[in-house]
């Protein structure tokens, strides 16, 4: 066996990457695939991650204490009281949607 000395001044590095670079182009569908099996597999595992992380106590409390109920006033409850009792199409609508208000 011959003691190959590799030589390794800057004038030869250009000759020396391309040289690399040709032997690694055999390679190069086969490295993309396995990067791009690598990449896939990281975001699916992130997605997992990220899907099963539950919100602490704090921020449940945050959001719940965010919600406010809508407030109607008085004067518009007596409003709709006064026009269902003058018409009995609308009484009847109104009762029918009490009954089954999923009914369209």
């Amino acid at each position: 066996m011959k003691d190959i000395k590799p030589n390794f001044s800057i004038k030869n590095f250009p000759n020396l990457l391309l040289l690399r670079l040709k032997k690694a182009a055999r390679y190069g569908a086969v490295i993309f695939i396995v990067s791009a099996l690598l990449a896939y597999g990281f975001l699916v595992w992130r997605i997992n991650a990220l899907n099963q992380a539950k919100p602490s106590d704090d921020q449940l409390t945050e959001k719940l204490n965010d919600i406010r109920l809508p407030k109607i006033d008085q004067s518009t409850i007596d409003k709709l009281k006064q026009l269902e009792d003058n018409s009995e199409e609308i009484k009847a609508l109104i009762e029918s949607a009490r009954e089954n208000p999923f009914n369209e």
